[in-house]
């Protein structure tokens, strides 16, 4: 997600500004997979490790088409230990590199074997993750049969972002995925949406609230609100389904999903965990989640519990990350 710059004072403004946040630079898209309405990229220009989100989305908006370190490697070699390839599913108006360039190094030194997409590149957008969720996790579902068939792997595990947790669990659900995903993890997922300290459904509830959102910022932004066509069809009759292991990873000081408890998930077999019960130091925010140690580890260990632990626990202050993601984003 982007952080955009505030032009208008109006609550609404910065209700949007702020629920549409997020750090990514535009990208254009690369190699598209095809879909009606929105283009996806398999991105491939090798960039280095990323300390903060922010350092991430300077280096994504200066090179167009970087791919995450140690990602997209079609002749990584699939090991007894780690028999699945990591498919990773970034954030709204997001791409791979800005999101995962943390993670990825430590999933490859781990021995696994990662791939990711960009996907949702809408028709004049400057970014991806802004195009029909449904769409998208189409483009998606392209991908993963494109791992599987380049790595001869017979199933994948899946860590999806923000809107990238949405994209994936749709295309388990909905999509046919449950049958080649085994385990899958969302991070800061908006499994039932968010409100914005209730903002978002005062302004939902405005004539044209809809087309607003979806003309001035995008139809993947409309679609993430609480109580949203999109989320009640995922979500009902369950928002879970066999044969796949459910992780979702929040925090209870998420800047985007409140309540914060709309990241859990319901369903039968869903393991909801949350930063502040395993290390209640740790206040990390939505837009710190997948570039905070602590998190990075909890991922891991949501990946492959039986041989990776947590992390230490160390103090986290709140708000950390997000003026350097202002500053990003504006200056």
């Amino acid at each position: 997600m982007r952080v955009r710059r505030v032009r208008d004072a109006g609550v609404g403004a910065l209700f949007v500004a702020v629920l549409a946040a997020g750090v990514a630079g535009a990208q254009p898209a690369v190699g598209s997979l095809g879909a009606t309405g929105s283009t996806s990229s398999v991105p491939v220009n090798p960039g280095p490790p990323a300390v903060t989100h922010a350092e991430a989305a300077e280096y994504a908006e200066n090179n167009p088409g970087a791919v995450p370190p140690q990602t997209n490697d079609f002749s990584c070699v699939l090991t007894p230990e780690n028999p699945r390839p990591v498919v990773l599913a970034h954030g709204t108006d997001s791409n791979s590199y800005s999101d995962f360039a943390a993670l990825t190094p430590l999933l490859a030194a781990s021995g696994r074997c990662v791939f990711a997409v960009n996907y949702g590149l809408a028709s004049g957008a400057e970014s991806f993750g802004t195009g029909q969720i449904r769409v998208s996790a189409a483009q998606f579902g392209e991908f993963v049969e494109r791992v599987r068939a380049e790595t001869g792997a017979t199933e994948v595990d899946v860590v999806g972002y923000s809107q990238g947790a949405t994209v994936t669990r749709y295309y388990i659900n909905k999509l046919g995925g449950a049958h080649v995903v085994d385990r899958w993890v969302g991070v800061a997922s908006p499994s039932y949406g968010g409100t914005f300290y209730g903002l978002a459904t005062a302004i939902a509830a405005l004539p044209g609230a809809t087309d607003f959102l979806e003309g001035e910022f995008s139809v993947a932004l409309a679609e993430q609100l609480q109580g949203s066509a999109l989320l009640t069809e995922l979500n009902v009759p369950t928002d879970t389904v066999p044969g796949v292991q459910y992780t979702t990873i929040g925090t209870r000081f998420d800047e985007v999903i409140q309540p914060a408890d709309s990241v859990a998930l319901r369903g039968e077999g869903a393991v909801n965990l949350v930063v502040q019960d395993l290390c209640p130091q740790n206040l990390t925010g939505h837009f710190n989640m997948v570039y905070d140690a602590f998190a990075l580890q909890m991922i891991r260990h949501a990946l492959d519990p039986d041989r990776v632990g947590l992390g230490e626990c160390t103090r986290v202050a709140l708000g950390t990350g997000i003026p350097e993601i202002v500053r990003q984003a504006n200056f």
